[in-house]
């Protein structure tokens, strides 16, 4: 199925939830926030959050810093 991840489409496998997700894409020890299709998906969510062919998924990495 194609999704487009962060602007970009690509081609993954079909009954893939937002858990097996971070791990393709090797974010699953990253702080992160994922929103799909303009809504956020809590990441106690992510085992139970399947997508859908055309689904637009952005995926943004918390970075750490300060004084």
């Amino acid at each position: 199925m194609e999704l487009v991840i962060n602007g970009k489409p690509e081609q993954l496998p079909d009954g893939l939830n937002a858990a097996r997700l971070i791990e393709h894409l090797g974010l699953q020890n990253e702080r992160l926030a994922m929103e799909v299709n303009r809504e956020i998906v809590p990441r106690s969510r992510f085992d139970s959050h399947y997508f859908s062919p055309g689904d637009e998924i952005e995926i943004v990495r918390a970075i750490g810093g300060g004084s």
